[in-house]
Order: structure tokens, then C-alpha cells, then sequence
């Protein structure tokens, strides 16, 4: 039995067990966190959501400024890229978010373990994991263990990944030259945000999927929108496709895809796979303590977040729901707060969904399908962003935010949008549709001119036929 006992360990320093365990030192718990990379963040910081933010920022800057600066006026002449640098940016800003986070363990008085997390079988009541650094091994033990280790990029039979000319996300975001062809594998978030950023640098880039629309829980509207958009940036996207095979020689690989009447090879540099993550359970051995994995290969909670084997709890990609990184936190704040007796809820449909592409896309509640399948009534109002003076302005104009909502009440079932900043947009709409809030709160709220945000306002109005603009 160890001698190192804690109120709570938590396995995984993502952004589900970071604030997992800094909101249960708040409120009095002894906490220990670990977790098997040097930093912590996780995937989302050291090669997820940060870096490829970074990237998109870099990339969009470089194609702005080559293509649509002159517009406004502005010659720069000879527009050079310098990947190396770019690169180093991002690099910098990982650094200085991981020890951020590594600051905040600090003073909380959270206890840092780097190595791996192996759960051995519960003694006396108390969780058990050997924390394993190489050859070393250390025990430690505690009333309660939060599982949140993320998870993984799928890797197709076909397709293993090789770093080189089949890479993941991970490897996407560290290429040291622009890719002449790149075949993206995958019409998802990941897929389409890899995709925009090597082809703002140069590649020529090619998007298959196999369904019959990109971002395929996305509203048909929006993603048709973003699909047109991508495609007068240069993107080719073919959907209902599949890459079948593929024959690689020294330096090319020649793909085989499929549709439903016709075949064709393609000749690319580098194939990123971007078909799916699932969760990362590997080298737990949950076996040790009554676990397994369910048919989606995640873990079974309760309304507490606890596994079937008591005070064995898990959050994030490691149980059903969206995997992102905002809905990890949001489960690690009200786990801790149910641990410690209070009633903390999350209202999982108001948790929004972003796609990092340009124009950006992002949604929050029901979409129109989800509606008519649980057969709730709905309005729909629209309006576009070509109508937005702030939009005009800023060169900006694809895009529209639409709103669904009750045809009596006016209560918001759902906002959708494609347009510029939708990522900061769509907090508005969050809190709107979390707030049980309406279309008729929309009206008489004042929005200030000329913003972006008058566009939801325009969208919210357009439900009942109001809109001003229109």
C-alpha cells in the first residue's frame, strides 16, 4: 500500500483534468495530477486546438495579405512565406500556455506526477495507480480517481501512419516545407481546418469524404455555404468518395478513389488522415479495476461522472458526447463540484461547436433536422452577412446566421452560422439559448453599429418576419 494518499488523483492534464483538478483544490481537496508528457494540456495545447489555431492565424494573415490587401488600397509587393518562423510562433505560444497551466498547478498546491498512470486493483477502499517514468515506479493511492485521457487520431488498416507521407493532425502541424499535392482524408473539423491552412501556403489540396456533405453533423445550409467558400480558395473537395487504396513510391503515392460509378487515381505527396479520434484507455488496464470499454470504446458514467466501479470517475473524450476541449473543462468543473457535495449541472446541448475555417463555422442547440425528428415546432429566420455594414467593411461578406425558434414562445431552439468570427459570435447565441432566452429578448436588446453581431440580432428578427435589413 502506498504511504502517498490524496482526496483525488487525476490521470491526464488536458483540459479536462487540469481544471478537474485546480476547481477540486479550490474547494479543499488534496489533489494529485499525472500525466505522461513533460507539459501539460494535452493533446488540445500540445498538438490540438492551440497550435492549429496558431497556424490558421498565420496562414489566413499570409493569404490575406497576398490576395486581398490590394483591395483596400495597401501594396506590399513581394509577399514571402517563412515557415520556419511561422512554425516558431506557434511554438512560443505553446510554451507559454503549458507553463501557464504548470503556474496554476503551483498555486493550487497540486502535486505533479510525469510518467504514465497504470491503475492497479483498489485496496481498503482506495484508488491505486503505479505512475511508471521508464524503468521507475511509484505508488500512489486516493479516496477518488478521475480518469481524463483524451483521446487519439484513428488510424485506418489501410493507411497506418508513418510520419511521413501518411500523417495525422499532430504530424500536420509540424511540416517543415509546404506540401506540392496534399490528399486530406477526412471532410471533418480536422480535415477541412489542416486542409485551409496548407493550402493558404501553397499546396494544392484535395478533401475526400465519404458522406454526402462536409462536417456532416453540421446544418446541410451551412455546410454547403463553407464547401463553396473553400472552393474558391482553391480547396478540392469531393465528397461521397473513397479513398480505396493507394501504390507509394519514393517520393509520390498514387491514391485510388472510389465513387458510386467511377474510379480515378490521384497522384499526391502526403496523405493526412483525419477520419475520426478515439478515446485513449491503452495502457490503463482498466482490467485491474472491473473496467471495460463500451461498443463506442469509451466508458460508461453516471449523472456524478462515475465509472461502474466506484470512485472511479472519467470525463471528456473519455465518455459520450462531443469530443472538445471546452466540454472537458465544463465536465471537470462540475465533477469536482458534485464531489464535493453541490449541485452543479451542464446543459449539454447549449455546449456550441466551432470549425476553425475561413469563413468560420459554429452552431449551438438543435439543428432543423434534429427538430422535425423529435417533432418540436420551429420557426426559421436567416440573414447574411452580405447585408452587414461591419461585414462590407472588412471584406467579410460570406456567410448568414440562421435561428430557430418556437413559433409561439420565440424561445431559441438553435443557432447556426458561417461567417466571419462565428467562433466569438456564437458565445452570444450560447448564452441567449442557455438562458431559455427568445427571439422577442433579441429584439429589444441594443446591438451596437456597425458590428458583426447585428447580423444575429437581423437573424433573430427574420424569424418573426422582422427584420430590418432584409
Amino acid at each position: 500500500m502506498s504511504n502517498t494518499n490524496y482526496d483525488l488523483i487525476v490521470i491526464g492534464g488536458g483540459p479536462g483534468g487540469y481544471v478537474a483538478a485546480i476547481r477540486a483544490a479550490q474547494l479543499g481537496f488534496s489533489v494529485a495530477l499525472v500525466e505522461k508528457r513533460d507539459t501539460l494540456g494535452g493533446v488540445c495545447l500540445n498538438e490540438g486546438c492551440i497550435p492549429s489555431k496558431a497556424l490558421l492565424e498565420s496562414s489566413e494573415l499570409y493569404a490575406r495579405t497576398r490576395h486581398e490587401l490590394a483591395e483596400h488600397g495597401v501594396d506590399v509587393g513581394e509577399v514571402k512565406l517563412n515557415l520556419e518562423q511561422m512554425m516558431t510562433r506557434k511554438e512560443e505560444i505553446i510554451n507559454k500556455l503549458t507553463g501557464g497551466i504548470a503556474g496554476l498547478m503551483k498555486k493550487n498546491k497540486i502535486k505533479v506526477f510525469t510518467g504514465a498512470g497504470e491503475l492497479l486493483p483498489k485496496e481498503q477502499e482506495l484508488c491505486r495507480l503505479n505512475i511508471i517514468s521508464g524503468d521507475d515506479k511509484q505508488e500512489i493511492a486516493a479516496k477518488n480517481l478521475l480518469l481524463a485521457t483524451g483521446s487519439e487520431a484513428i488510424e485506418l488498416k489501410h493507411l497506418p501512419f508513418d510520419g511521413k507521407k501518411i500523417i495525422n493532425a499532430r504530424d500536420a502541424l509540424s511540416l517543415t516545407e509546404v506540401p506540392q499535392r496534399l490528399l486530406v482524408v477526412g471532410g471533418g473539423v480536422i480535415g477541412l481546418e489542416m486542409g485551409s491552412v496548407w493550402s493558404r501556403l501553397g499546396a494544392q489540396v484535395t478533401v475526400v469524404e465519404m458522406l454526402p456533405q462536409i462536417l456532416p453533423q453540421t446544418d446541410p445550409q451551412v455546410a454547403q455555404t463553407l464547401q463553396r467558400s473553400l472552393k474558391k480558395q482553391g480547396l478540392d473537395i469531393r465528397l461521397e468518395t473513397r479513398l480505396e487504396k493507394i501504390s507509394s513510391g519514393d517520393k509520390e503515392i498514387t491514391a485510388t478513389l472510389t465513387t458510386a460509378d467511377k474510379q480515378e487515381e490521384i497522384v499526391c505527396d502526403k496523405i493526412l488522415v483525419a477520419a475520426g479520434r478515439r478515446a485513449r484507455t491503452d495502457g490503463l488496464n482498466l482490467d485491474a479495476v472491473g473496467l471495460k470499454p463500451n461498443k463506442a470504446g469509451q466508458l460508461d458514467i453516471d449523472e456524478n461522472f462515475q465509472t461502474t466501479t466506484a470512485g472511479i470517475y472519467a470525463i471528456g473524450d473519455l465518455v459520450a458526447g462531443p469530443m472538445l476541449a471546452h466540454k472537458a473543462s465544463d465536465e471537470g468543473v462540475v465533477f469536482a463540484e458534485r464531489l464535493a457535495g453541490q449541485a452543479a449541472t451542464i446543459n449539454y446541448p447549449g455546449i456550441p461547436g466551432v470549425t476553425y475555417t475561413w469563413p468560420e463555422v459554429a452552431s449551438v442547440g438543435h439543428t432543423e433536422e434534429q427538430l422535425k425528428e423529435k417533432n418540436i415546432p420551429y420557426k426559421a429566420g436567416k440573414f447574411f452577412f452580405s447585408a452587414s455594414g461591419r461585414a462590407l467593411c472588412n471584406g467579410t461578406t460570406d456567410g448568414f446566421i440562421k435561428v430557430l425558434a418556437d413559433p409561439d414562445s420565440g424561445r431559441v431552439h438553435g443557432v447556426h452560422m458561417v461567417g466571419p468570427h462565428a467562433s466569438e459570435l456564437i458565445a452570444a447565441a450560447a448564452t441567449v439559448y442557455s438562458f431559455g432566452g427568445s427571439v422577442h429578448d433579441l429584439a429589444v436588446t441594443s446591438h451596437a453599429h456597425p458590428t458583426l453581431a447585428e447580423v444575429f440580432k437581423e437573424a433573430a428578427l427574420a424569424v418573426n418576419k422582422e427584420a430590418i435589413h432584409a
